[in-house]
This record gives structure tokens, sequence and C-alpha cells, in this order.
């Protein structure tokens, strides 16, 4: 069954399977999936001590630049979170830069960076459990003062939320503005080319021409720059969130 829900297709459902749904946005997820396992395949296999090739080298490069971000953000011991941390901003690039290719971009649906949101949000409050223990972390409530306590609380709440509406606000904005661009230069097109006389009016009032080259432009902010922009923020995000709980 096709049906077109917020954007997404749903390519099935069954209530067979207890309502099962399949959406555009599950399959190309695990389409981008599988190309950053097959990348991390490609780039890993067969390494060497020595002499190694300029795969290898590639690997290795962005291995330690990931590795030093981590640990400017996020401090020494959190090292290990380096491979989360390069999947997470992998995934969140390439299914934005999705779009390219004409497929819809996961990061354009909000279950998708919300569920990524959520993550990060249990790492955080597992951070703070682990630095503060179970009674110092709900005590952390109540300061500086009892009155706040609500207030805090919203506070821990809107961090998820937030880092879900920013990343899928930009995401699905430009989405939307580049779709309204297209169909004004297509407007514009058959008005200024209709004024001309004849069947060549009738004929060039039919193509879309304005459309050629100028969201050209636009794709480069917000399929490249915007894309690329907001997997580095979200990670930004993640560390110093995680950072930050880890110091109590």
């Amino acid at each position: 069954m096709n049906i077109d829900v917020s954007g997404a297709k749903v390519f099935l459902y069954s209530e067979k399977l207890g309502g099962a749904i399949l959406t555009e946005t599950i399959v190309n997820m695990w389409i981008v999936m599988a190309v950053v396992a097959l990348i991390c395949f490609v780039l890993t296999r067969n390494l060497k001590p020595h002499s190694v090739s300029k795969r290898q080298a590639a690997a290795e490069f962005i291995v330690q630049k990931m590795t030093n971000m981590v640990k400017e953000n996020m401090g020494e011991k959190f090292a290990g979170m380096a491979p989360f941390i390069t999947a997470l901003m992998a995934l969140s690039a390439l299914c934005s830069l999705s779009s390219l290719l004409g497929m819809y971009a996961p990061t354009s649906d909000l279950s998708t960076v919300l569920g990524w949101a959520l993550l990060v949000f249990a790492m955080i409050t597992y951070q703070k459990f682990k630095t503060s223990g179970f009674l110092g972390y709900f005590k952390g409530y109540t300061e500086p003062i009892v009155v706040l306590t609500p207030f805090n609380i919203i506070s821990e709440i809107a961090t998820p939320i937030s880092m879900a509406f920013r990343h899928f606000g930009n995401i699905a904005s430009g989405s939307v503005i580049t779709a309204l661009v297209y169909a004004a230069l297509a407007a514009l097109s058959h008005g200024l080319f209709g004024m001309l006389p004849g069947a060549l009016g009738q004929t060039l009032s039919q193509i879309p021409i304005l459309q050629v080259g100028i969201p050209a432009v636009l794709s480069i902010y917000f399929d490249l720059f915007s894309s690329c922009l907001q997997a580095f923020i979200f990670c930004m995000l993640t560390m110093m969130y995680i950072g930050s709980a880890a110091e109590g």
C-alpha cells in the first residue's frame, strides 16, 4: 500500500503484524546505515602497521581527528566515546545529504532525530546518576532553591526536545524552502515566457527554464553546508551535555 504521511511515503502497513508500518524514512535510514557500514568495512580491512595505503591513512586520519575532538570537548576519560560520536555524525550528515540523490532525508522526519536525542538524554541521565548517585541526582532538581524544582524538571525534559527540533527544523525547513523556490521559479518561467507571441511563447511557457541552475545555489547551503553543520552541532551538543553531566 502506498500513501503519503507527513512527507514520508508509507510502503507497507500490516494489521497482521500488529500494525507494523514500513515508511520511506525507515527504508532510507537502513540504506544510509548500510552505506556507513560499507565505508567502515572498506576503510578498515587489511590494515598494516607499516607502508600504509591511502585508504588506511584516511581511516587513521578520521579516527585521530574524532578522538582528539572528543578529548578536547569531553576530557581524556571519554576518549572511548569517539566511535559513538563518529557514528552519530556520519549518520546525521549522510541522512541529510541523501536528499541530493532525490531520496527523502530521514532527518526530515522528527521521529529520527528525536530517537537520537532520547538516546543522548539517556546517556546524560546515566552520567548524572554515576557522578552524583541516586539521591544526589534528584537533589539536583531542588538547587539552588526548592522553589525552582518545577523549572529544573522542565529544563531537563527540554534538553532532548530542543536537540531534536533544532536538527529537524533546520533540515525540514531547507526542504520546504527549496520546494517553494522551485514552484515559484516554475510559475515565473510560465508567466515570463508565456508573454512571447505565438507558438514560441506557448512552447517555452511549458518548460520551467528558470529552474535550471538557480536552485543549485540554494542546494549548496541547504543540502551541503547545512547538512554537515547540523550534524556537527548535534554532536557538539551531545558531547557538551554528557561532559557537563559527568562533572556534576
